[in-house]
Parts: structure tokens; C-alpha cells; sequence
């Protein structure tokens, strides 16, 4: 359960932070004048950086925990489909054919990967 929301709050977090720093529209300035660093956002941009970086250290912890060819596949896979739907519905960016069929064979991937295969099973326990 502990591990479940772990991955949960990482792909919320991810999304999050993309959403927000495309709403924030601000990369951030960088300058050195005078041997001083400067570095400016605003603040919707930073909480879009702040919660893509808490993601990165969520998703540093996952992949101790999980098998690495399990795990990754899914949360990106999950990741992108949660992308083109927040694009869809927050920014009213057109959602493509290709893009639908795509949504489609990530959750057809996703049903796959987590099938109990009786043979596999048999074979690990030996």
C-alpha cells in the first residue's frame, strides 16, 4: 500500500509540475553581472519546478523499491497518458486520432504487463 501511494504521488506530482510550469509560462531568467547569480521565476512557475523536482526525488525512491523494466514502463506510460489528457482538458490543445489510439495501446500495455502469467509463476517458484 505504502509503495502504491509512493508511485501515485510521483505521477500526480509529475503531471503537476508540467501543468503548472505551462501555466506559469516562465522559464526563469538566469544572469551573472558583477560575479552575482540571479535567477528569477514567478511563483505558479516555481510551484511547477518545485513539484517536477519532488517528483524526481519520489521517483528516486521507486525505482530502489520496484523491479526497474516493471515500474518505469508503467509510470511513464501513465505519465503521458495523464499529459495528453491534462493538454486536452486544461489547455483545450486538440486531442489527435493518433493520439487516442495511442492512450489506448498504453493502457492495453499497462493491462499486459500486470496479467498473472501462470507459467512465469510456476518457473520462479522452482
Amino acid at each position: 500500500m505504502k509503495r502504491s501511494i509512493l508511485v501515485i504521488a510521483y505521477m500526480i506530482l509529475s503531471v503537476l509540475g508540467l501543468v503548472l510550469m505551462k501555466i506559469g509560462v516562465n522559464t526563469g531568467t538566469i544572469s551573472f553581472a558583477n560575479s552575482t547569480f540571479t535567477f528569477s521565476i514567478n511563483f505558479i512557475s516555481l510551484l511547477g519546478f518545485v513539484s517536477y523536482i519532488a517528483s524526481f526525488f519520489l521517483f528516486t525512491n521507486i525505482i530502489v523499491k520496484f523491479n526497474l523494466s516493471y515500474i518505469m514502463p508503467i509510470t511513464v506510460g501513465i505519465i503521458q497518458v495523464l499529459t495528453l489528457l491534462s493538454g486536452y482538458l486544461i489547455f483545450k490543445e486538440k486531442l489527435s486520432v493518433n493520439g487516442i489510439i495511442g492512450i489506448i495501446l498504453v493502457i492495453i500495455g499497462i493491462v499486459i504487463m500486470n496479467l498473472k502469467n501462470n507459467k512465469t509463476n510456476i518457473n520462479s517458484e522452482m
